[in-house]
């Protein structure tokens, strides 16, 4: 079971009625016009349209076991005095005295530019749970690192 928040499951739902009801429609027609023009064994634009094809069936399929298997999280309901999904937390790295600041998100969600890392990296894993305060240890590709939480917030337009 994954949690989403509100917004990124609406955006998934969005996405997979976008690709079955315009995308998908769009594909099988050409696929029917590169069929109708004869040999199909030595036809690249039905060749094009099968990959084109095929790779939109997986798509869709993607975003419906994720819909299948998610559940919108409940912002209101998580603890604010802990790391959790939705937070966003300020640590600093002791090692390097560097300050960072990530929200908490699924892995659906992740998306390093926006400043979102998922629950499931090492230092997402690290940081679940921890309070104001407290030092986590990750480990990550280069070795453990060691982060101590400044603090931790939400951001009251998830839900």
């Amino acid at each position: 079971m994954e949690y989403l928040s509100k917004q990124r499951y609406d955006e998934i739902e969005s996405e997979l009625k976008h690709l079955i009801n315009v995308v998908y429609p769009r594909v099988q027609e050409d696929l029917a016009e590169a069929s109708a023009q004869g040999d199909r064994s030595d036809n690249a634009g039905y060749r094009e349209a099968r990959r084109l094809q095929a790779k939109t069936i997986s798509r869709i399929r993607f975003l419906q076991k994720i819909l299948e298997h998610s559940r919108v999280i409940d912002p209101d309901v998580l603890p604010k005095d802990r790391v959790s999904l939705l937070s966003r937390v300020e640590f600093t790295n002791l090692s390097t005295d560097t300050r960072m600041v990530f929200e908490i998100v699924s892995p659906h969600e992740m998306d390093l530019e926006a400043g979102k890392i998922s629950l499931k990296s090492p230092i997402g894993a690290a940081l679940m749970g921890r309070k104001v305060g407290e030092i986590a240890e990750a480990q990550v590709p280069a070795g453990t690192v060691r982060l101590r939480i400044e603090s931790i917030t939400f951001d009251a337009t998830q839900s």
